[in-house]
Order: structure tokens, then C-alpha cells, then sequence
């Protein structure tokens, strides 16, 4: 595997989506090194094409896949391309989000289209990837699925709108569906990777001090231990990576 040290995932496929830069960048170089191949999906080819060099040069079997969240064409695309690569996905790992319009108005406020936007980045891009890859789990007995969530979906903050709905609900997806996996040997997360110092973060919250927000790269170890692990935490716990450890 080239200069891959670590290999706890070696073996196992992962479908990263989001993958071009912030948590989603770092996740995939994070698999990379445990061993993983790598399906990884962004809006931005360049971006995109960059991770997947970094990756490959680790040793790593990547596919990246230019693709929108927001399109059913794409979404499908996607996964019939991962599929015809891989031929399966052991890990799935709904990262790609939206933010909604900078700076952050009240729902009073909030444009309906852009409201429309981000619930169909972060609720069903992720329904629509994980009901079209977790039969193909189910008939394996095993796999894992990781939606990324926020403490936005449990507390509620002025102008985080449609984005805190949007996880509230995603939230609600993985509880659901996790009872409907007991038995199984497929196992779902939320995870809320915490503050982290990223793009995303900055539009929302331009004056927080980088110094206080944790790294993309060092919270992508905590997903790494929760899916690696061979003692996970239970199925059904809500998950956040600063409380998993890193």
C-alpha cells in the first residue's frame, strides 16, 4: 500500500462526500493512511482532483467524482460509478453540507429557495445515498454510515436557520434508521465533529479566534477510531468526536 503504515480500514471501501477540502479533505487523507480505497465526490473538480493526487500518493485506490448534492442525476451518478469501481461501499460518510446564506439571517428573514437549499444538501442528499447503498450492507451484514452533524441541531442559535434545521433533522434520519438496523450487523452514527477551523466555519463566524477551534485534521482521527474500533460505540449514541477522542 505504498507508505501507508497503518492499515485498520485495508480492505474496506469509503464514500466521502464533500471531500475537497475542510473535514471532508482531511477525512479522506486520514483513510488513505489507515489503508482504505477511497470514492470521494465534491462540487469542485480542481479542489476535488488535488485531494485525490494527495491520496494517491499515500498508496490509496481513489475514484473522485465530480458531483452536486442537490441533483438526483448526480447522486445516482455517484454511487452507479462507485459501485462499477468497487463494487461496494463499506463506509459512508455524509459530509458534504450547507451552510445557507452569509451573513447568517434570522428565519424570519430567510430567503424560502435558500431554505429549500440546504435542507436538500443535508437531509436528502444524505437519505437518498444511504438508501441507495445500504441494502448492498445489509446483504453483507456489515458497514458503516456517518452522518456529520452539529451541536446546531440540539441547541438552538440566532441565524443558524435552515443549517440547524437541516441537522436537527439529519439527526432525526439517523435515529430512525438506526432502529431499523437492530439486528443487523450495519451501524449508523451522528457525529458532531465539534468547531472546527474551516471555510465554513469562517462564513459563519468570521470573528472566532483560530486558536480556539480544533483542526480538521485532528477530528478526522476520532472518526477513525469510532469506525476502526473494535469495540465501537453503542449503536443509537449520539457521537461527538472531541468526547470520542482523538
Amino acid at each position: 500500500m505504498g507508505d501507508l503504515e497503518a492499515t485498520r480500514l485495508a480492505g474496506k471501501v469509503a464514500l466521502i462526500t464533500g471531500a475537497s477540502h475542510g473535514l471532508g479533505r482531511a477525512l479522506a487523507i486520514a483513510f488513505a493512511r489507515e489503508g482504505a480505497a477511497l470514492a470521494l465526490c465534491a462540487r469542485r473538480a480542481p479542489a476535488l482532483d488535488e485531494v485525490a493526487s494527495a491520496v494517491a500518493r499515500l498508496g490509496a485506490d481513489v475514484l473522485a467524482v465530480q458531483a452536486d448534492m442537490r441533483s438526483a442525476r448526480d447522486l445516482a451518478r455517484l454511487v452507479a460509478v462507485t459501485l462499477d469501481r468497487f463494487h461496494r461501499v463499506d463506509i459512508l460518510v455524509n459530509n458534504a453540507s450547507e451552510l445557507g446564506p452569509t451573513p447568517l439571517p434570522y428565519l424570519a428573514d430567510y430567503p424560502p429557495a435558500a431554505f429549500d437549499d440546504v435542507l436538500q444538501v443535508n437531509v436528502t442528499a444524505p437519505f437518498r445515498l444511504t438508501q441507495a447503498l445500504i441494502g448492498g450492507m445489509l446483504l453483507r451484514n456489515h458497514g458503516v454510515v456517518i452522518n456529520v452533524t452539529s451541536d446546531a441541531a440540539i441547541t438552538g442559535y440566532p441565524g443558524w436557520g435552515a443549517y440547524a434545521v437541516s441537522k436537527a433533522a439529519l439527526e432525526g434520519l439517523t435515529r430512525t434508521w438506526i432502529a431499523e438496523l437492530a439486528g443487523t450487523g450495519v451501524r449508523m452514527y451522528a457525529v458532531d465533529p465539534g468547531d472546527m477551523d474551516t471555510d465554513m466555519h469562517r462564513a459563519a463566524m468570521p470573528d472566532a479566534d483560530p486558536c480556539e477551534l480544533a483542526r480538521p485534521d485532528d477530528v478526522a482521527r476520532a472518526f477513525i477510531q469510532l469506525v476502526a474500533s473494535p469495540e465501537p460505540a453503542p449503536v443509537g449514541q449520539r457521537v461527538e468526536a472531541a468526547a470520542f477522542g482523538r
